[in-house]
């Protein structure tokens, strides 16, 4: 799998690390303990398109925010996650 980094170009995935998720919201913290389960534990398994953080630490040391398709793993588009805010 490649990835189209932003700032250094298209590189190999083993140069990224993968964290999650983009679209997640954390719960205000007076959202109660199964608001917090909820964001911790119970993830949604979409077949399609879904933003993800990865960190491409064997490059420029950027967080970014990939689009993948998690059918054929096929990368859409990635874009630097500063001042992103994660769209669904």
């Amino acid at each position: 799998m490649r990835i189209p980094c932003p700032h250094c170009g298209e590189r190999a995935a083993e140069e990224f690390s993968y964290l999650g998720d983009a679209t997640v919201q954390r719960p205000a913290p007076d959202a109660g303990v199964d608001a917090f389960v909820a964001y911790a534990y119970l993830r949604d398994n979409p077949a399609g398109a879904l933003a993800e953080y990865w960190y491409h630490g064997g490059g420029c040391r950027s967080w970014l925010v990939v689009t993948r398709d998690t059918r054929d793993h096929r990368i859409l588009g990635a874009v630097d996650a500063r001042g992103r805010e994660a769209q669904p």
